[in-house]
């Protein structure tokens, strides 16, 4: 084979590589909810996701690789998801130059939390990791910078969020958005816990902008009429 074929066949395996590495992550998705990481087998995955063995060892050394990759992934997906709320609800705020006032904090909270994604499997995968975290000390060392990077990532947005449209946090920005975080994900898991099928922008209603409204403030010189 000569080198031209080599790069002309490149992009087809990345492709193909890519749409293996998306199908074992998917089928862990709903393995590691069902199951828990433990009880859940790389024969489980391959199978679920109608691979061999052979095709798990191409794309991840272990299993608790596979499981890093899929919290990255989705992850990056909330970071994606959060960008697109906050140019579509905050964007003509920040367009028109004016700041967004305490009455309508709720209903923009609101329509950004509806674009997010709303998956009961999401919290009991993230429940999985936490419990690793807390019984292995390498985990741990790694679910801390995954954690520290996440939220750092995550805080970036929130901050140049709020500037677009006049507020800013009262506390540091990092510990803000981690209350703000937290309030979410215990509405998940009480949410699993009681059966509640309302949406996560339902069951943080009154909450959510509360919280948010009791930790930013507006710039100086921004008050609304």
């Amino acid at each position: 084979m000569n080198s031209t074929q080599l790069i002309d066949d490149a992009p087809t395996e990345s492709a193909r590589r890519q749409k293996t590495r998306a199908r074992l992550l998917d089928a862990a998705f709903e393995i590691f909810a069902e199951k828990g990481v433990h009880a859940s087998s790389v024969e489980m995955i391959t199978e679920a996701a109608g691979f061999t063995r052979g095709a798990f060892y191409s794309n991840f050394s272990t299993k608790e690789e596979l499981f890093f990759a899929l919290m990255e992934r989705e992850n990056a997906l909330r970071i994606d998801q959060l960008q697109v709320g906050v140019a579509e609800y905050l964007g003509p705020f920040a367009e028109q130059g004016v700041g967004i006032t305490d009455e309508v904090v709720g209903t923009v909270i609101a329509n950004v939390l509806e674009l997010q994604s709303d998956d009961r499997r999401w919290c009991l995968v993230q429940s999985e990791l936490l419990l690793l975290a807390m019984r292995d000390a390498d985990v741990a060392r790694w679910y801390l910078d995954f954690q520290n990077r996440f939220f750092v990532e995550l805080t970036a947005i929130v901050v140049d969020a709020l500037a677009s449209v006049s507020r800013r946090f009262l506390i540091d920005p990092v510990e803000a958005v981690r209350i703000i975080a937290e309030l979410c994900a215990s509405a998940e898991q009480n949410a699993i816990l009681a059966a509640d099928e309302r949406p996560l922008a339902e069951r943080v209603s009154e909450s959510m902008p509360a919280l948010v409204l009791a930790l930013t403030e507006k710039l100086p010189g921004h008050d609304q009429k």
